[in-house]
Parts: C-alpha cells; structure tokens; sequence
C-alpha cells in the first residue's frame, strides 16, 4: 500500500492540472520530472545492456517490517524503511512531502489515516543514525550517510570468506533459465544480484559496472550450496495502476554456501541485509 503512493507522488509533482489523464509520454517535462524518473524509469531506446530490458530498475526500495501483517491499531507506529540509490538520493524531500500527503489521504480500501512523525537517515553499514525530519518543525534537514563500492568493499572483508549463511527473510522472486526456482545455487544469485547491481549502478549511478562477468559467473558455479531450508509461499498485491490484484510465489527461509566466496562478498553485501548492521526504527538511508 505504501508503494501505491505513486499517484500521491504524482499529484504532487505534476505541474498540470490534468495529472491523472496526462499523456507522460508525450509530456515536455518528463525529462525532468521527478515522477517519471522514481516511478516509470525507462531505459535508453539505444542502450545495448538493455535490449532486453523493458523497464529499467527503480532508485527506490520500501523495506517493510517483517514481524506484522497489517494488524496495526489507531494510536501504533508503523516502522519502514527506505533505500535510495544514486541520483534517487536527491528526491528524498519529495518522499518525505508524499509519505505526509499519504499520510493524510488514508491507506487502504478504508482510507486508514496515519502521520509521519520522524524519519532518521540510517548509515547502510555502521547502523549511524542522523535526524532528518520530525513533524513538530515539518521541515527537512540535509543528511548524506550514503555509501559507495569503496565503503562495501572495506566492510565485505569482515565478512567470512569461504562459507556464508544466507536467511531469505522476504519472499524470494528469482529466474533462471526462464524458470522460477526455490533452492537457488549461489550461481543463481549471484547472477540476479550481479544484474540488478549493474542496472543500478548504470541507471541511477552514471557509470557501467565493469567487471569479468563469464570469469565470475565460472567461479560462482563452483560453490557448493551445502545445506537448503526453502519452503514455498504465494504472496499477492493489488497494483493500483494497473488495477489488478497479483499473487506470485515466492520463497523463503535459508540456505548455506561454501567454496571460495573472497570475489563475491562485497556484492552479496550490497544484495542484503545484514543483523550487525543494526537499523533505526525508521530509516532512511542511500547507496551511491
């Protein structure tokens, strides 16, 4: 539902009054409009990484807590978190102005009300928290506890080198070979994170990610996955722009790897989240 606000977020950025009908195709601001670019990113007509790519990846992720299902009572503080990457940094006031205005028209088919009452910038790595807004003075403060691939290198070599315990404590979407799968061999993530790091880094980062991809992706089927505890679950959601309800299976649970893990912690790093990393109640923070 919070990632409904997308047209919470459009109504406040458009500078037309016939926001809801506007044709954004063909709108002479869509290069510089904020809603496009957060919400309906779309790659390049002439980029070869993306000829078979028909959305690019959003700058955005909600991280939602994972200990309730929607059971919140009037009066209870709704924690969530917000990843922003690159240049999706800089839209951080028009988040902060939506979540208000979202706030004030009511989530869900009753329109339940609630109020944005602090956001703290959260360091990815360290868990180091800034205020940014507090309702009281309404207004927002600047903060940079963004990181870049230097940081999460320097920080992957914490991590244990040659065996990793992974938990999957969202439901998992991965394909390989044009199949869902429930168990994935480190190859298998290693591919989709390698992906969606590249998209991000080349849509929202302005530079390629450059790397040996065939020599990688040899060395990632060499890890044993020594021990699997997946189960399958169905999850749905209702796309308010597309004005349909969804259910995709997905998966959780855990799994173990070992083998030689050296070139692949700093990217299994950016990929997760981690529990000595400890994250505010309400956070903010960013990749650059």
């Amino acid at each position: 539902m919070l990632r409904g606000g997308g047209s919470v977020f459009k109504r406040a950025v458009c500078a037309h009054r016939d926001w809801r009908t506007r044709d954004w195709a063909a709108c002479p601001l869509r290069s510089r409009c904020a809603y496009p670019y957060v919400f309906e990113t779309l790659p390049p007509p002439d980029v070869e990484l993306t000829e078979k790519l028909s959305d690019a990846p959003r700058p955005f992720v909600l991280e939602l807590p994972l200990d309730r299902r929607g059971d919140y009572r009037p009066g209870d503080v709704l924690p969530f978190g917000l990843v922003l990457v690159g240049e999706g940094i800089r839209y951080l006031p028009y988040f902060i102005a939506v979540f208000r205005a979202l706030g004030e028209a009511g989530l869900g088919r009753e329109r339940r009300r609630f109020r944005l009452q602090e956001v703290e910038g959260v360091h990815p790595l360290s868990g180091g928290t800034a205020t940014v807004y507090r309702a009281a003075d309404r207004s927002a403060r600047e903060c940079d506890l963004s990181v870049g691939y230097s940081e999460v290198e320097a920080a992957a070599q914490a991590l244990p080198q040659d065996r990793l315990n992974l938990r999957f404590l969202t439901p998992m979407h991965l394909k390989y070979n044009g199949d869902y799968v429930a168990e994935p061999p480190f190859h298998v993530l290693f591919r989709n994170t390698m992906r969606r790091v590249s998209w991000l880094s080349y849509f929202h980062c302005g530079q390629r990610w450059e790397a040996d991809f065939p020599g990688l992706v040899a060395a990632a089927e060499r890890v044993a996955m020594v021990r699997m505890a997946t189960r399958w679950v169905d999850w749905g959601r209702t796309s308010t722009r597309q004005k349909r309800h969804m259910t995709l299976g997905r998966f959780i649970g855990g799994a173990e790897y070992a083998g030689e893990l050296r070139p692949f912690l700093p990217l299994t790093l950016l990929g997760g989240r981690y529990t000595w990393a400890k994250p505010a109640p309400l956070g903010m923070g960013g990749m650059r």
